[in-house]
C-alpha cells in the first residue's frame, strides 16, 4: 500500500514539491556557508518525493545523544532557514493541501503536505526513518524514562 501510495503521490503533486526542495538545497550549497540547510534540504527532499511509510524525527530522539543541529546553534539554524526558505516551502505544502483537500479522495495526500509543511519549518536536527523505526525509538526513549522515574522514587 505504501509503495502505491508514494507512486500516486510522485506522480500527482509530490515531485512538484521535492523539486522545490532541492531548489532551495542548491541555492543553499551555493552560498557555502548553506551547505547544512542544503543537506537537510536534500533529506527532506527524498522525504517529500515519497513521504508515505516514513517519518521525520528529531536526531537526539533518534538516537539519545545531542548533536550540533540539535542544540542551540540546531535552532539558531532553524531561524535562519525559516526566513530565507522555510516559510516558502511551508506555504507551498499548505497550498498544495488545500488543493487535495478539495477532492475526497485527495484527503491523505492534503495530509502528507500538512506533515511536509510542518517540517518545512524547522528541518535542521532532523532525520527521516521508516515508521517501524522512529515507533522503535519513542518505545526505547519511553523506557528510559519510566526506569529513570522508577529510580527516583
Amino acid at each position: 500500500m505504501r509503495t502505491i501510495g508514494n507512486l500516486i503521490w510522485f506522480i500527482f503533486g509530490g515531485i512538484i514539491m521535492g523539486l522545490a526542495w532541492c531548489f532551495f538545497g542548491l541555492l543553499a550549497f551555493l552560498s557555502i556557508v548553506g551547505i547544512p540547510w542544503g543537506r537537510s534540504c536534500f533529506v527532506m527532499a527524498g522525504f517529500s518525493f515519497f513521504p508515505f511509510g516514513k517519518e521525520a524525527i528529531a536526531r537526539d530522539e533518534l538516537t539519545q545523544s545531542q548533536d550540533i543541529g540539535t542544540g542551540g546553534l540546531g535552532m539558531l539554524g532553524n531561524v535562519i532557514w525559516f526566513i530565507f526558505a522555510g516559510f516558502w516551502l511551508a506555504l507551498g505544502h499548505v497550498f498544495s493541501a488545500i488543493a487535495c483537500f478539495i477532492t475526497i479522495i485527495g484527503i491523505p495526500f492534503a495530509l502528507q503536505h500538512l506533515k511536509l509543511a510542518g517540517i518545512s519549518i524547522a528541518p535542521v536536527g532532523k532525520t527521516v526513518v521508516t515508521k517501524e523505526v522512529a515507533a522503535a525509538a519513542r518505545n526505547a526513549n519511553a523506557e528510559v524514562e519510566v526506569a529513570n522515574l522508577r529510580s527516583n522514587t
